[in-house]
């Protein structure tokens, strides 16, 4: 499929997981991809492999999420050189698990900046220059805990509420300039993240869901695939679960 044929797309966190699966589904679908981690992944070359079959580019640059300085100077730079994106994907986060009376400040700092401030910063890059071209989709990774919450994670589900609320707040700002803010909410996917969880307490949260079992990274990339494409032209606000029914 070609869906994006022709767009050029930024997704934060490219390097693994729901991240990484979104840059190959966008690139096997023609667009031309910027992805953004920390480091050089050990996936860069699968993903310029992915480029190369289906004729775009895929270019790799680095920057830390939670230090805004950082992270406003790198997407200024990617935004000058790509002449403009199609598409945004705010994707990047982590988890500092722990009880509310015994989190540690710095835990709390450390992911509402990743998850929530990073997506505000680059948000604010990217859609000023989509506003000037009367288009663009924007796509904001929450979480099912950001919807519902989570006992030992309320530095993470804040950050992912945070995201819900934010854009739809965004998408009311930019509509009337052609730029669609939906979020994604992924309940209990496979990915590093979940990979350590105890077999166990896999299997009880698997008990849960009424497709019982967990989510595929892939099948949030198809989620992402939808909201960047030309089929989802008149949805923005929204928040699409992919969670196999958890959020019923």
């Amino acid at each position: 499929m070609d869906l994006l044929k022709g767009k050029k797309a930024l997704v934060t966190g490219s390097s693994r997981g729901i991240g990484f699966e979104i840059a190959k589904t966008f690139l096997a679908n023609g667009a031309e991809v910027w992805g953004m981690c920390t480091h050089e992944s050990k996936n860069k070359a699968l993903l310029e492999q992915t480029a190369s079959e289906n004729g775009t580019a895929f270019h790799e640059f680095y920057a830390d999420a939670g230090n805004a300085d950082v992270l406003t100077a790198a997407v200024k730079e990617v935004l000058a050189a790509s002449g403009g994106f199609d598409v945004l994907v705010n994707n990047a986060g982590i988890t500092r698990d722990g009880l509310s009376f015994r989190m540690k400040k710095e835990d709390w700092d450390s992911v509402l900046a990743v998850n929530l401030t990073s997506a505000f910063l680059v948000c604010q890059i990217v859609s000023n220059d989509m506003i000037h071209k009367k288009s663009g989709s924007i796509i904001n990774m929450s979480s099912i805990v950001g919807l519902h919450g989570n006992g030992g994670q309320v530095n993470y589900s804040a950050s992912k509420g945070g995201l819900i609320a934010f854009s739809k707040s965004l998408a009311k700002e930019v509509g009337g300039r052609g730029v669609r803010v939906n979020c994604i909410a992924p309940g209990f996917i496979e990915t590093d993240m979940t990979s350590v969880l105890k077999e166990e307490y896999r299997k009880a949260m698997e008990a849960t869901i009424p497709l019982k079992r967990a989510g595929k990274a892939e099948e949030v990339a198809n989620a992402a695939l939808f909201l960047a494409s030309d089929l989802s032209v008149y949805v923005t606000g929204q928040v699409i679960g992919v969670d196999g029914g958890m959020g019923c």
